[in-house]
């Protein structure tokens, strides 16, 4: 997933904020406990992700990919006090386990748990939304943007991850190929759809921010 020289990555890390205690060991526990434990967004993507929350101040945000609950709590460091956040994911075999970190949270009253397809239960909610972060099967990222895009508050903000997808968007696509034809075409979908304006950065495996006009 690293595009940049190894000494120049460690350095980014290096001089970035460290996670918080109770991340640090929810990210153990999960390269103890997990399968595919790179999928964690991890202390460097997680700070970015914080960072981000706390300069939009969110009052509503939707996470579509739970996984442990690491990205989830560093989005809800920037939520507004009295806010929520609601994340969705498939995998039922997580749900305690995410549920236990969110329970030794301070936002333990904030987050809510939803488990089954973010297809079906996103048109069933109500909130307008002014953070979204992407993080689920990347064959269904252009339907999830279809249906948060009438569910975004004017100047929200919509962060997708893995859109470089180890760098196979600019490589040839085998046919069968299904993720990494989808992601190309989410790329061109948000950065031309005139209801949005966006900008790619090359952060570990390619993270999008596109705000709503």
């Amino acid at each position: 997933m690293n595009f940049l020289p190894e000494e120049i990555d460690d350095y980014v890390v290096n001089h970035s904020q460290s996670e918080p205690t109770l991340l640090k060991e929810l990210n153990r526990e999960t390269w103890q406990k997990i399968l595919n434990p790179r999928m964690l967004s991890g202390n460097f993507q997680g700070r970015i992700l914080s960072m981000i929350s706390k300069l939009i101040s969110p009052k509503n945000i939707l996470e579509i990919g739970t996984y442990t609950g690491y990205s989830a709590l560093c989005l809800a460091e920037g939520m507004q006090k009295k806010g929520k956040l609601i994340t969705i994911d498939k995998n039922e075999e997580l749900e305690s386990f995410a549920k236990k970190y969110f329970n030794k949270s301070e936002y333990k009253n904030n987050i809510t748990q939803f488990i089954g397809n973010a297809i079906d239960i996103i048109p069933t909610l109500n909130e307008k939304f002014d953070l979204v972060f992407i993080d689920a099967d990347k064959s269904n990222y252009i339907n999830y943007f279809n249906l948060i895009i009438e569910k975004m508050n004017s100047g929200g903000v919509i962060l997708s991850d893995n859109v470089l997808w180890s760098g196979k968007v600019v490589e040839e696509i085998k046919d069968k190929d299904i993720d990494t034809k989808v992601l190309v075409a989410y790329n061109k979908l948000l950065n031309t759809d005139s209801r949005v304006e966006t900008v790619l950065l090359p952060i570990r495996d390619g993270l999008t921010i596109t705000r709503v006009k």
